[in-house]
Formats: structure tokens, sequence, C-alpha cells
């Protein structure tokens, strides 16, 4: 396996420091791997490789979910509007996602990792955080571990490569991981960290979106080093607390820790629209799907949600949300769809919408000590969802359908872009 090697100065990779790893109070390592879905795509499709392929739905009302490096040199990116992504690259191909696959070898990436660290942090199905600090005598120098963590990827997946990042902190060593994609290993030393961050833009802040970051730039801010020796009293009166988190990370200061596991707080359902509705009916029909939807997913993962979230978006892309607590941590679908219905009052927008989504919050394990018999209210609806998940699971999706669900001329198909994919 080949790939880009670079120290924190940007010059090709020398033998490190053996002395280096020892002013390190900490490792912390970041790896991303390189357009996901879109490499397996074209590692299990020989046909696809070396091409630009957009991995989403080939409806108008589509977005991207990854693109490969083949067709992001015109511009295409996550989370761009496939009719836009068309226009920039129409020479590329649209291959229909499949999260199973995906998922699975996810899977086998976050094992691998736990080879490395008893503490990983998986933030997304691609990515994840390892705390590396005190492994030097058993992988070698921070260069070697992040060379041995893309080898164990590669070999885990059969191919795949990923870019990874190392530095003191999961600030520095996510941007570290993302700035010389693909199959590419920056190291970037914490006394140096400061100064390396220093001639990037500020659209490498976490937390600076292109609001914030016009916001930013409005205030005379354009680098990352702009900030680094900006007047604190300054950023915190126009800024607020965000001036300070940019202040702290732009001096390469971030005091999170990688934490051993990644708690889900939601599992959600969101659905682009074929079509604008506005109709209750249609409304209701569409927030029954996404509770079936989420009902599973809850049940498969063990998990109980403790609140509902009901999403619209309008035609003019705003979000509109409400939410509520539920009396007790349910995972049944009828439970979720009705707390949904419930929240419809609130929203002061009649339509049409172009997106309608649920989502199960605030979730707490399912096999935990304390529930003791929360199923007992809603066992019977609880034991028919569980029947028709295994049903659907042995006979294939959709094998059982509710009669209400049967036209589904509004909707995106299986194959829509679901973006709980991308976070």
């Amino acid at each position: 396996m080949t790939g880009t090697h670079v120290t924190s100065s940007g010059a090709s990779a020398s033998p490190p420091d053996k002395n280096s790893v020892g002013r390190w109070s900490q490792i912390i390592a970041h790896a991303d791997m390189d357009a996901f879905y879109a490499s397996v795509e074209q590692m299990d499709d020989p046909r696809l490789r070396g091409r630009p392929i957009l991995v989403g739905s080939t409806s108008g009302r589509g977005v991207v979910l990854t693109a490969s490096y083949e067709a992001r040199h015109t511009g295409v990116g996550s989370a761009m509007p496939m009719v836009k992504a068309r226009r920039l690259c129409p020479q590329a191909l649209i291959v229909p996602p499949r999260f199973a696959r995906y998922a699975e070898l996810s899977g086998r990436i976050m094992q691998a990792f736990t080879d490395f660290s008893p503490h990983v942090e998986a933030i997304s199905l691609d990515e994840a955080f390892l705390e590396m600090t005190g492994s030097e005598h058993i992988f070698g120098s921070p260069e070697q571990m992040a060379n041995r963590i893309r080898e164990a990827i590669h070999e885990a997946t059969g191919g795949l490569t990923a870019s990874v990042g190392i530095s003191g902190t999961k600030y520095v060593a996510k941007v570290a991981s993302a700035l010389n994609k693909p199959d590419a290993i920056t190291v970037v030393p914490p006394d140096k960290a400061a100064a390396w961050l220093a001639p990037l833009s500020i659209s490498r802040l976490w937390g600076a979106g292109p609001k914030t970051q016009a916001r930013l730039k409005q205030l005379g801010f354009h680098l990352i080093g702009d900030l680094a020796v900006a007047d604190p009293d300054f950023l915190k009166a126009r800024l607020g607390s965000l001036g300070m988190h940019f202040y702290a990370l732009a001096n390469a200061q971030d005091p999170r820790s990688v934490a051993r596991s990644h708690r889900a707080r939601s599992l959600s359902s969101d659905r682009t629209l074929e079509h604008d509705i506005s109709d209750p009916a249609d409304i209701r029909r569409h927030l029954r799907r996404s509770a079936d939807r989420v009902g599973t997913r809850l049940k498969k993962n063990n998990y109980l949600a403790g609140g509902v979230r009901v999403k619209l978006k309008t035609t003019d892309f705003q979000s509109l949300t409400r939410q509520r607590l539920l009396n007790e941590p349910s995972d049944v679908a009828d439970v979720l769809y009705e707390t949904a219905l419930s929240l419809l009052p609130a929203f002061a927008s009649s339509g049409p919408f172009r997106l309608v989504g649920l989502a199960a919050h605030d979730l707490i394990r399912a096999d935990g000590p304390e529930q003791g018999d929360l199923f007992n209210s809603h066992q019977q609806s609880r034991e028919l969802e569980k029947t028709i998940d295994a049903l659907n699971q042995r006979f294939g999706k959709n094998a059982v359908r509710r009669a209400r669900d049967i036209d589904s001329s509004t909707v995106l198909g299986d194959h829509a872009s679901d973006l709980d994919f991308l976070r």
C-alpha cells in the first residue's frame, strides 16, 4: 500500500526523531476513511474504478452522500444537491447507496481500531479518534502508529484507504487527517501545533459554519492565526463563548479526551419527498413510516427513546422542529407516532413541505437494570412490531407493510439520500 506521508511542515517525511515522542504528554490519532461510500462501490465493482461517481439518489430532490475523488475536482462534495452536482460533473455515474454494506465494513474498521487502543471514539461510520498515549513502546513513533492504523484498515476492509492525523489534541488531529487526503499521514507535534494551524483558513475551525465564517471575516479574521493572536476580550464581547472556543482552538488548546464509547444521542428518519406536500393526511402517512423505521432501529440497537422530535422542512429550506418527552421511555413505533401527531398542532406553518422526519432522542439502554417493567403498558404493540420486523428481515424489506403504506408515490425510494448517514 502506498500513501502520502507528510510532517507538520508539509515536506516529505524524514525518519522521526526517536526522542520527540517523549515530549508528547498526549497522543491522539484521528482516522478518516477516504471517500468511504464511493470507495466501497469502486472496490466492489471494478467497472467503477478510476471513474467519477456520485453515491446518492437519482431524484432531483436527492443529495450527494459521497463523491469519488475523480469527481471532486469539479467542485462536487458531500451534502450537495444532486441537481447541482450533475451540472458540475455531467460525466459522473450515479450509484445508489448500500447502507448495509457500509455498516458492515464500518464494523470491521472499528473492530480493527480496538487492537490499538481501548479508547476508541467513533464519530461516524467512517471516522474515529484513538487515544494512543503511552503506546509508543508497542507501536513506535506517532508516524509509525499512523502507518500501522492505515495498514490495519486496508487489511480489514480488503483494500480501502484512510488518512490519519496525529497530534496532542482531538481538534488538531482531526484537521491533520483532512488536510492531505487521500491516503495520507499527517503528524503535528504538540509544540508546533499552533504555528501549523496559523496559515489555515478559518473554515477549518470546529463549529464555524458558513454564517459564522462570514461573521469572522467581517471582524477581520481570515486565518486561524488571526484568531490566535486576537484580544480574548474582543472575541468574547463580539462572539460570546463561541469566540473563546475559537481562540482556544486557534492556539491548539482542546481539553476534550477520547471517549471510550460514543453513546448515540438520537436516531432519526428524515426523507426528502419527491413532491411537496401540505395535506395533513400525507404528513401523517410519512410520520407513520418514519416512526416504523425508527422503532425498528431502536429495537435492533437495544435503545429506548425518552422523547420524540418532529422535523418539517419548507420549500424555502426552512427547518422547523418540535419535540416532547415521553411519559416513559419506549421503542414502540405506535408510541412514537402518536407523540409525533400530538406535536403537529404546534407548528405554525401549514406547508407545503419538502421533508418530513421523526427522531427519537434522549436514548437509554433497553437492558439497563433501572428499566423494570417499562414494556408492559405497550407490550402487545411491541410484540407485533417485533414480529413484523422479523418477517421483513427474513423475506425482504417491505415484505409485510401497513395497508396505508401501499401508495409510495410521494416519497423517494429505498435509495433515498438519508442525511443521517452523513452524520
